[in-house]
């Protein structure tokens, strides 16, 4: 496999400097990415590097993730306009081990191959740093004339932002300079990936390692910044980060964010988000085309990546949820899924509080219960005359007695009950 072949077609290059794929083609090469270690999670928008890495290992060369514990102490100044707040070492630690169980999905960091992937954080060479010592072999290099012309610092000092630019800022790029430089003397890494935002900062790194070592076989990749095609911003839900931990985003909406993408966006993620090959892709696309109704490309899309990210049985779990208001094994699917799916499949539905005194109490008769306990009927009349009717259902299953009491046994995770008035009107009964 030829990794640059591959990431064209995928439509994951943005730009390279010159000698990067005879480099490539000429020996396993290895090279790293960085990543920010400001939350004990990725999130989807890091899929597009921790792919790169991953097709860079398919294609037989070595991937080193770097976790960036000293450059994420202060934050880079791409694309933002405000600095970012600092985290203390332990946090650091707790991030990195569980970015690595996360990337470890990905990557295989555990075989004994040439080409197996290695984590490592900044912070382990930073840290014996001294200042002086560092603007003293490291920072005399690099002039401020060539630092000012990055388009990060422009931007920055343009007027963007009200508060300008540290000097804390202005200094990440030397840092992730030497960060290149280190991982070249120590690693024989020739190479890094990023996303276009960081291609300023990625040639800082050749041209320290060219200024300081003499050597010119530092190259640098990178990626688009991914887009979605209505102009929004990839990524972000209503609620924030689409995240890989399942604690932040369960499996359930993690696959719903993928089934709900346009088909334009479906065409261009799952090039960049699987590793299916473009026959099978352009079978995809056929398909949709043929029609797009049945949405091929957005279930597979999200097949793959909730599989990938966390497991089959969560992504056979995700599809059943997804069918839980029309699938006639509704009843049987309430009792296996878990509270956070339950809440997602149930969003939008009206919400009422009950007491779980009561419902353990045995005492209470449903046409009660769903007009006085719970506004789920205006009158007990309508309730008699549509359980009558069988337009009544208690957690999916059709109730037949009006006066049937109320128990224990018919909560979900032992605080929900979801009660049906005919085809389409649901309220989730939540005891407290």
């Amino acid at each position: 496999m030829n990794f640059i072949e591959e990431l064209t077609w995928r439509g994951m290059i943005h730009s390279m400097m010159p000698g990067t794929e005879e480099q490539l083609q000429k020996e396993m090469t290895t090279a790293y990415l960085g990543i920010d270690p400001t939350a004990d999670s990725l999130h989807i928008g890091h899929l597009v590097g921790v792919m790169m890495l991953k097709h860079l290992q398919r294609a037989g060369h070595k991937p080193i993730a770097l976790v960036g514990g000293a450059t994420g102490m202060i934050g880079d100044p791409s694309m933002k306009s405000q600095e970012r707040k600092l985290i203390d070492e332990p946090t650091l630690r707790h991030n990195q081990e569980a970015i690595k169980k996360q990337l470890s999905k990905f990557l295989d960091f555990e075989s004994e191959e040439p080409n197996r992937a290695e984590l490592v954080n900044n912070y382990d060479w930073m840290k014996d740093f001294t200042f002086l010592g560092f603007i003293r072999d490291i920072g005399k290099h690099i002039t401020v004339n060539y630092m000012m012309a990055k388009d990060s610092v422009k931007k920055r000092l343009s007027g963007e932002s009200r508060d300008g630019m540290s000097f804390t800022e202005f200094s990440y790029q030397l840092l992730q300079g030497y960060d290149f430089l280190h991982l070249f003397k120590e690693k024989n890494c020739k190479m890094q990936l990023g996303g276009s935002d960081q291609w300023g900062n990625m040639t800082t790194g050749t041209e320290l390692i060219r200024r300081i070592e003499g050597r010119e076989d530092a190259y640098a990749l990178t990626c688009p910044l991914i887009t979605k095609a209505d102009g929004g911003k990839f990524g972000k839900t209503e609620s924030g980060n689409v995240w890989l931990d399942p604690k932040r985003t369960s499996p359930y909406k993690f696959y719903q964010f993928w089934l709900n993408v346009s088909d334009a966006d479906a065409e261009k993620y799952i090039k960049i988000f699987t590793t299916l090959s473009r026959e099978e892709i352009e079978d995809l696309v056929k398909q949709q085309n043929e029609d797009p109704g049945q949405r091929p490309l957005q279930k597979r899309l999200a097949k793959e990546l909730t599989i990938m990210v966390h497991s089959m049985n969560d992504y056979e779990m995700a599809v059943e949820a997804s069918q839980i208001m029309f699938s006639n094994k509704a009843a049987d699917i309430l009792k296996k899924i878990d509270e956070d799916t339950l809440l997602a499949v149930t969003e939008g539905v009206e919400r009422h509080e009950v007491s779980l005194e009561r419902i353990n109490s045995g005492e209470v008769k449903l046409v009660d219960f769903l007009t006085d306990d719970a506004p789920v009927f205006p009158s007990k009349g309508e309730m008699r005359k549509m359980t009558q009717q069988g337009a009544t259902s208690i957690n999916k299953v059709k109730v037949t007695d009006p006066y049937q009491l109320v128990g224990p046994e018919m909560l979900l995770n032992g605080k929900y009950i979801l009660a049906q008035k005919g085809k389409k009107n649901y309220s989730l009964l939540i005891a407290r």
